[in-house]
């Protein structure tokens, strides 16, 4: 559980731990949560449970479902910010998860490099350890480098005791969860290099930095499943630590902004004009402005920091398009989940989205299945 890095950390887990890829899993509370732990069979060794809030009293009510033996808690974040308001009211909310581990056998396995995540350990009875790059971690990562675009290498020390890690995934934030994974497949007495081989062996998650490579060579890096404060600044670490000839960087809204909302645009703006050689920003006219003063104050030509409708992402494509990509150049695509970026990718992948509408709330259906999504290409395969 965790405010960001939950599904990452999930599928690692389910690597880890020899379970298959593709649980099958449809949530992460309530009735969802509920059918998840039906699908547990007895003869199952393990059983891995992605967990959730959006709201006060829903963890005391997973936690009464769950049971847990073991708790991840990957991180504490604004995800959640109208919700709960504070950092505070959300790390003591997600908690509760933790204070239902039993005393005796249970164990909190917790990001040591997040205090508010840290703190957990003072709220529960049972055993912790922690995974992260600090050197107080129990489990942690050293010699952090980015291998683009086949992943991550770093080196996993635990104890005196080290080994030579590729992940699969991009950046410095989402080698926690194969941290995660490394401790609990210690802890769970699972061979440690055969759990490593199996994580190595995973691809990105759908909307989670996600490559995908178009058919001009140019990579897609999609990131569109969340837009929260924090992982829009980890996505533009990752933009800027990457080797590319030109970095376009398409960005949406931000997801429940905290604080002055123009200054956080601000401030987004600067850093993507520090990192982006051409910015394309959907969303509102005024919070453009803002976007735009940001990638001035930068020192980005205005002209390079272009305002885009989200309904209409075919066009958007096209003025990608224009610049003629070519292999050595990236798109970061980053907006918040109802604003469904990922047409964006299937325009860039030549597709025609026949859906023009700005904003979209369906949770059962996401875009490389909705029927107002129509190519018409045949057998040609469209990766989302």
């Amino acid at each position: 559980m965790g405010s960001f890095g939950k599904t990452t950390t999930t599928r690692s887990l389910f690597a880890a731990l020899g379970m298959p890829e593709n649980p099958g899993l449809d949530g992460n509370s309530g009735i969802s949560l509920a059918r998840n732990i039906r699908r547990i069979r007895p003869r199952d060794r393990f059983a891995v449970l992605e967990t959730g809030i959006s709201c006060p009293g829903q963890m005391q009510k997973n936690a009464d479902m769950v049971r847990p033996d073991i708790v991840v808690v990957t991180s504490i974040g604004s995800e959640h910010n109208r919700s709960f308001k504070t950092l505070e009211a959300t790390r003591r909310e997600k908690s509760l998860m933790v204070a239902a581990l039993d005393e005796t056998t249970g164990l909190a396995v917790l990001n040591g490099d997040d205090p508010n995540v840290l703190w957990m350990a003072g709220q529960t009875r049972a055993r912790y350890v922690t995974f992260g790059l600090g050197a107080e971690n129990d489990v942690r990562a050293v010699d952090v480098r980015l291998d683009w675009p086949r992943g991550t290498r770093f080196t996993l020390r635990v104890g005196n005791e080290e080994t030579e890690v590729v992940s699969p995934f991009y950046g410095e934030k989402m080698i926690y969860p194969v941290l995660a994974a490394a401790a609990v497949a210690r802890e769970a007495a699972v061979d440690l290099a055969s759990a490593l081989a199996r994580i190595e062996a995973l691809s990105a998650f759908r909307g989670r930095l996600q490559p995908i490579v178009l058919d001009s060579g140019a990579i897609v890096l999609r990131d569109d499943y969340k837009s929260a404060e924090e992982t829009i600044y980890a996505a533009l670490d990752l933009v800027e630590s990457i080797p590319a000839r030109r970095k376009f960087v398409v960005m949406g809204d931000v997801n429940e902004p905290r604080g002055n909302q123009r200054e956080l645009y601000r401030q987004i703006g600067q850093r993507i004009g520090r990192v982006a050689t051409h910015a394309f920003f959907v969303c509102s006219r005024k919070m453009y402005r803002h976007y735009l003063q940001g990638c001035n104050a930068s020192g980005m030509a205005a002209d390079r920091a272009i305002h885009a409708d989200n309904g209409a992402l075919a066009e958007l494509a096209s003025a990608i398009e224009a610049y003629a990509l070519a292999e050595g150049d990236i798109i970061l695509v980053k907006g918040r989940d109802n604003q469904r970026l990922e047409r964006l990718t299937y325009a860039l992948q030549g597709g025609t989205p026949r859906c023009d509408l700005k904003f979209c709330d369906a949770r059962s259906v996401y875009c490389g299945i909705c029927p107002m999504l129509d190519s018409g290409w045949g057998d040609r395969k469209v990766v989302f």
